[in-house]
């Protein structure tokens, strides 16, 4: 019998090659993410603008970033640390009902662009999350919401891509793998959630005397 020491063991063996090359991975990209992180500070503090004006975020992605598009609404209609009035924000990945009605009787690229169409106003915000930055019904929904006179802002990876060039606003990662720029997506979206709640006078503003000791900014 195989004690657990023993499978552990047998884990970490096999594992741990692919685990530091995914770590490694991560510590390459972040070192290029400071200007992905300014940009996701002042997308935060535009949208407290926007949404504590009575405007509206809308967001989608596919798969993953589907998921982490959810994420984004959840942390405005709930919170993200503190308290404070929830905001609108529609995730438009997870609309199932009009999801397969579209996908039943329109074409796919109408997916997430028809849901812009009917729910996106001038001046509202569209945040359109994809690692490639190809999906064709991203792109559609990103030219729909430029059509309304929305703000939109693209999650990507590397660029050229089509979704940064028909954004108004891209956060590209340089990163050759899906799973390390979704990862480093996450970490810009919890920015600029973090942004908003300080434009929002939810947090303070930090300042050099915030900083723990030993931590370098």
């Amino acid at each position: 019998m195989t004690t657990s020491q023993g499978a552990d063991q047998h884990v970490a063996h096999h594992d741990t090659p692919c685990a530091r090359d995914h770590l490694d991975q991560l510590r390459t990209a972040t070192e290029r993410f400071d200007g992905c992180i300014e940009v996701a500070d002042d997308w935060g503090t535009r949208l407290a603008d926007v949404l504590d004006g009575g405007g509206r975020l809308l967001a989608a992605g596919n798969g993953g970033s589907a998921a982490q598009a959810q994420h984004l609404t959840a942390e405005l209609v709930g919170r993200y640390r503190d308290d404070r009035p929830p905001y609108s924000a529609i995730c438009l990945s997870a609309e199932t009902s009009s999801l397969t009605a579209i996908c039943n009787d329109y074409p796919a690229e109408e997916l997430f662009a028809r849901q812009v169409q009917a729910h996106g106003r001038a001046g509202d915000v569209l945040v359109l999350m994809s690692t490639s930055g190809t999906s064709r019904n991203i792109v559609a929904a990103a030219e729909r919401g430029a059509a309304a006179g929305m703000q939109v802002w693209a999650f990507t990876g590397p660029q050229p891509n089509p979704l940064a060039a028909t954004a108004h606003e891209a956060l590209c990662v340089d990163a050759p793998f899906t799973a390390t720029v979704q990862e480093l997506h996450l970490v810009a979206l919890h920015v600029m959630c973090a942004a908003l709640d300080r434009a929002l006078g939810v947090i303070p503003a930090r300042t050099d005397a915030d900083e723990p000791a030993g931590i370098a900014r």
